[in-house]
């Protein structure tokens, strides 16, 4: 039995332009839910609504916006397992993957329901005789989310707490992949009080990401996702006059020093490139090894990649889920035979893997890859995928220099013993986010999350104190109050503060 998902305009389920498309489980590769698609019209119309909501919304105290908030949370929380449950049939990550993400979601939230704090002005006064200087904030009006399938619950929290509780309406358009969690938590929001338009979800592809690009009643648009639609989407937004935000994809390093524990760092390595089945921004898909120690790291996380289970990620015993769609597990595939045929050594090969009972699911097995040229694309390209590269370097420096090439700069990990080359590492990587013996660098919710070079295009990095600034515009202003009988000469001079 198949579902139905549809947009959520005007606090209401909407049908769209006509136009649908299947939701596939990934491990299965059956069909359980028609995926309702928008248009420009459809865009039209929410942004319509959200103007409308937004108005009235950008008014209410904020005592009653983070009261809103704290409710959110409460179901969030409750309805923890639903979403799980959904996220898991449509991506295909594990439940307890799935859970992890609400969890981390729920940081940004709460960091939200301390908005009052954050959107305390500053104030001087007799900046000048009798002149006192004040700044606020006030909200951009309605903005907009698009954001990727590998987190359909997290990255979309990255964003819409922070753009409510400072005032805004929010559109969000999640991915055709796996929609559904999108719609229950528009649900839980109409649930929390949230006046109807203030979120809002339009489903569907490029057009829809066009319409919310190009439409005069958007202020800003936050978009996380591959790099070439990144760039994309900060060049048409930006050409709009809007707000970008817009965070590209990634190829990050993990760099493994001679003073490692090396069967740490394996095991850390492990997690982070293969939980997911490696399709996280922030996954290792390149481990560098320095030194002597590369052929004890390839024994230690060969060792590691062949206790994982693989299956689906509905079975709790399972350890890594299949891939999103057929065509992933292709790429992943294709990647793996072109590494080899340039004569890259296979440590371990996740081709030809079958899972029994789910023999038409996208599953791909653990594969690591060594002994590729540093030119090679299944080193450079971001993979998505289950599949590490195991470089060598002699030393640190350059260690450093190959991090460094990357055009990339979202996230990389040290693991090492040296409190002094964990030092330099943080001070001479070109990169955004920087894990010491720590494989996934994802900042907390009340910190940002950003990249550097092709990972981050736009000047505000995602959730925190820096959304704050992104979902709001601020205000400076100059007060005088002179006595009604007061009489003040007029000045053709420039004024100072004297």
């Amino acid at each position: 039995m198949t579902y139905d998902v549809q947009h959520w305009i005007a606090g209401a389920e909407t049908p769209g332009s006509g136009s649908t498309q299947p939701i596939l489980n990934p491990a299965t590769g059956e069909q359980v839910g028609t995926l309702h698609l928008g248009d420009a019209s459809t865009v039209d119309r929410a942004v319509e609504v959200a103007a409308a909501a937004q108005r009235e919304w950008s008014q209410v105290s904020l005592s009653k916006r983070t009261q809103i908030l704290y409710r959110m949370r409460q179901l969030m929380i409750e309805h923890t397992d639903e979403i799980a449950e959904v996220i898991t049939r449509e991506h295909g990550k594990t439940v307890a993957d799935a859970k992890g993400e609400i969890a981390r979601g729920l940081e940004t939230l709460e960091f939200a329901t301390s908005i009052t704090q954050d959107l305390k002005g500053g104030f001087s006064e007799n900046v000048s005789s009798g002149v006192d200087a004040h700044t606020m904030r006030q909200p951009l009006g309605v903005v907009a989310g698009i954001t990727p399938f590998n987190f359909p619950a997290m990255v979309p929290f990255w964003m819409h707490p922070v753009a409510i509780a400072t005032g805004n309406a929010f559109i969000l358009k999640p991915s055709e992949r796996d929609p559904s969690a999108s719609s229950i938590v528009a649900r839980l929001y109409q649930e929390a009080g949230l006046p109807d338009g203030v979120f809002q979800v339009v489903q569907g592809g490029k057009e829809v990401v066009d319409a919310l690009c190009a439409h005069d009643g958007i202020s800003a648009v936050s978009f996380v996702g591959s790099t070439p639609i990144a760039k994309h989407v900060h060049q048409a937004a930006s050409a709009t006059g809007k707000r970008v935000q817009a965070l590209g994809g990634a190829n990050n390093h993990a760099v493994v020093m001679p003073d490692a524990n090396i069967e740490f760092a394996a095991a850390q390595i492990a997690s982070g490139a293969f939980g997911s089945a490696g399709e996280r921004c922030m996954a290792v898909p390149v481990a560098v090894t320095v030194g002597d120690v590369h052929e004890r790291f390839l024994e230690a996380i060969a060792a590691e990649a062949r206790k994982l289970r693989v299956g689906p990620g509905s079975d709790p015993s399972t350890d890594m889920p299949p891939v999103i769609t057929a065509d992933a597990k292709a790429r992943v595939l294709r990647m793996t035979d072109e590494a080899e045929q340039a004569g890259g050594r296979i440590v371990v090969d996740g081709r030809g893997l079958v899972v029994e009972g789910f023999e038409n699911g996208n599953f791909v097995g653990p594969t690591v890859i060594t002994d590729l040229d540093a030119t090679h694309p299944t080193y450079t390209d971001e993979v998505f995928g289950p599949l590490l590269v195991v470089m060598h370097v002699d030393n640190f420096d350059e260690a450093v220099a190959l991090v460094n090439s990357s055009p990339f700069g979202n996230g990389t990990a040290i693991f090492t013993d040296s409190g002094h080359y964990a030092r330099r590492y943080q001070e001479e990587i070109q990169v955004g986010m920087i894990g010491v013996n720590v494989p996934i660098p994802t900042p907390v919710g009340y910190y940002s999350f950003g990249g550097w070079k092709d990972s981050l295009f736009g000047e505000h990095h995602a959730h925190g104190p820096e959304a704050v600034g992104f979902y709001t515009r601020q205000k400076a202003i100059t007060t005088r109050w002179p006595a009604q009988n007061e009489t003040v000469e007029s000045s053709m001079s420039f004024p100072t503060h004297d």
